[in-house]
């Protein structure tokens, strides 16, 4: 039984984990300023970097784009993992065991060994592949890559190997590996026969099929030579770490091009995965021996975050019935999506391979850019069943067409594709647009579609500047719809007053040791006027420093104490590079603006006390006008001795 992480575990995780190790894996980072790192950002495109991670704080931000977040949160976004599946990730990468809440439990030891041992023998057996593909016994290989327009860089970009004619070559390798025949026996690269097991890829070309974090988990060979009796392609069968209808071809090497480009391309095979990466459309992939299905859809949506906001999915299909009938019933899959769904068909039945072979890249480009809804493909394919020539025809396609105009989810164009029908069928708009608004009532009254996931606008927060609408920590309830969350602007970054309170609250965040003492004290009785930053000072008042000598902890409590709008601006705090060069540079500077925070109180209490003076009349209260002027006095005294200090 799967349970919850239990939180502290959560906790350990992210503090032992060190955020620049993680982040390094995806960016390359070079120093910033003490402590602070910086590189282009992985979430959107840029020239300049604006990427920070500050691994004291455990913290990224990038500075263009807003978004923002922990280790968690990062691998979460890169890897499309869920927030689980990533905190066992990060575990395993530090060794760390994590207990579970309910009863419940994760992966055991063992369990997580074995299949670390099975993705090490699939990494091996990549490489193995790899290398055979440069050896003389591989030229057949080599003359297929080069008759589909493929050279030597493009074999290395997508890892395509060779497997050797023998009955052993493989087995023999990884024996000589370390691997038992019982560990072999699970990795489905293997075929068993009455004298043991031997080497299920033989004499075909071999193109690695990874998951979504990049890790082989089987592989996909292509029959080179007439004497080989299996079928054209071969695919690892289903095994501990390969299940077909989970596995997307090319999705590693595509997610982050889908995540950033907010689009899918659906194609049917390897060479037709590259074919589309090398033309410049670098969201392809491809289902492995099945039908694109439920499985792959819930990838898919979480990869474009199919929450309504946009997006696209690009079926291809080869143009005979086959690919008519693969095109339907994708079809009978649209209404899991919200994602807008289309489907390119090359008129003369090329599939991208065939089609960059013919005429180029572009040819490949112009396909995917002449896709079609696969509503008219549907509504099209559905008229090609009837004699359109004869009345009965045309109210035959009617009753099959109508349902699918009806199930055309944005309401503002089902009135013109019920325009576009009447038109193909050659009957009134009245007559179609009446049968349409029939079958959209059944619909509405029957049953919602299997499986189908209900879709919720996400309550956006005002929001604070880029980075705003940042989710809800795990295990911390959202907002319900009708609450009303405060409105943070972003203050004007010419107004010395706020600019004065930003910079003592990003001393506050990453050198809260600095706060210790009566600097504690007069920290927690200042006062800012800036409201979004009035909002965080009063959220480190309120957190104390009991965790301020755990700087990750110590954010993390802030983030779950501001309100969620000002979460990022609360990252942005915490990881923007203070401006020195040295340990002892960084204590001075961040004297400097606390003895500036402070002394800037001191003004606005003054200047209370000066109206107060100057409201009092000195003869009818002398008391009164002498304490104020001691207090003056006193204020003076302090503010001249920070300033001094400072």
């Amino acid at each position: 039984m799967a349970g919850l992480i239990k939180r502290e575990d959560i906790d350990e995780v992210r503090q032992r984990t060190d955020i620049r190790e993680v982040v390094e894996g995806y960016v390359t980072l070079k120093v910033a300023g003490l402590g602070s790192y910086k590189g282009l950002c992985p979430f959107h495109d840029e020239r300049s970097p604006s990427f920070t991670v500050r691994p004291q704080v455990g913290r990224y931000h990038c500075f263009g784009c807003g978004e923002d977040g922990d280790v968690i949160s990062f691998v979460q976004k890169l890897d499309h993992t869920s927030f689980s599946e990533s905190v066992e990730k990060l575990a395993a990468r530090i060794g760390y065991e994590l207990r579970y809440e309910d009863g419940g439990s994760g992966p055991n030891r063992e369990d997580i060994g074995r299949r670390q041992r099975l993705l090490d023998a699939h990494k091996v057996a990549d490489e193995f592949f790899r290398a055979q593909l440069l050896t003389p016994g591989a030229a057949e290989g080599r003359n297929f890559l080069h008759g589909r327009g493929f050279d030597r860089a493009a074999a290395e970009q997508f890892g395509v190997g060779y497997a050797p004619q023998g009955w052993d070559s493989l087995l023999k390798h990884l024996r000589g590996r370390g691997y038992t025949d019982a560990e072999l026996k699970l990795t489905g690269m293997f075929s068993e026969g009455g004298r043991g097991i031997y080497d299920r890829f033989r004499g075909r070309l071999i193109w690695p099929i990874r998951d979504i974090a990049g890790d082989t988990i089987g592989f996909g060979a292509r029959k080179l030579y007439e004497d080989d009796q299996g079928p054209k392609y071969l695919n690892t069968p289903e095994t501990a770490l390969y299940k077909k209808s989970q596995v997307l071809y090319g999705i590693d090497l595509a997610k982050r091009n889908i995540a950033k480009d907010r689009q899918l391309v659906v194609v049917e095979g390897y060479t037709d995965v590259m074919a589309c990466h090398l033309a410049g459309i670098p969201t392809a992939v491809a289902t492995c021996g099945t039908a694109f299905g439920t499985e792959h859809i819930k990838i898919a949506r979480r990869l474009l975050s199919d929450d309504g906001s946009g997006g696209e999915v690009i079926f291809t299909f080869d143009g005979d019935a086959a690919g008519q009938k693969a095109a339907l019933r994708a079809f009978e899959e649209d209404q899991r999506f919200v994602a807008q769904t289309y489907v390119a068909v090359e008129p003369g039945g090329a599939d991208p391979c065939e089609l960059r072979q013919a005429k180029g890249d572009s040819a490949v480009r112009d396909l995917i850019g002449t896709r079609r809804p696969l509503f008219e493909f549907a509504i099209r394919a559905a008229l090609k069943r009837h004699n359109l020539d004869t009345v009965e025809g045309r109210i035959a396609a009617l009753r099959e067409s109508a349902p699918v105009v009806a199930q055309i989810r944005d309401a503002g164009i089902r009135p013109a594709y019920a325009r576009e029908l009447a038109g193909w069928l050659g009957m009134p708009v009245e007559e179609v647009s009446r049968a349409v608004g029939a079958a959209t009532k059944r619909a509405a009254q029957g049953p919602g579609p299997s499986g189908a996931a209900p879709v919720q606008a996400r309550a956006q927060g005002a929001g604070y500047g880029a980075g705003a609408g940042a989710g809800a920590a795990p295990g911390v309830a959202p907002l319900p719809p009708s609450a009303v969350l405060p409105s943070y602007n972003r203050p004007d970054p010419r107004d010395p007053v706020a600019t004065m309170e930003r910079q003592a609250l990003e001393v506050a965040l990453q050198e809260p040791g600095m706060l210790e003492g009566e600097t504690w004290q007069r920290f927690s009785e200042a006062r800012f006027s800036t409201p979004a930053y009035l909002a965080v000072h009063q959220a480190i008042r309120a957190t104390g420093l009991a965790s301020a000598g755990d700087p990750v902890r110590w954010v993390e409590q802030l983030l779950q104490e501001v309100p969620e709008p000002l979460r990022p601006l609360v990252s942005e705090l915490a990881v923007v590079p203070l401006p020195a060069s040295t340990a002892e540079a960084v204590q001075r500077y961040c004297r400097d603006i606390l003895a500036r925070l402070f002394e800037l109180q001191i003004t606005r209490v003054k200047a209370d006390k000066m109206g107060q003076l100057q409201r009092l009349d000195a003869a009818a209260d002398p008391e009164a006008f002498q304490r104020l002027n001691r207090e003056l006095m006193a204020l003076e005294v302090e503010r001249r001795s920070l300033r001094s200090d400072g």
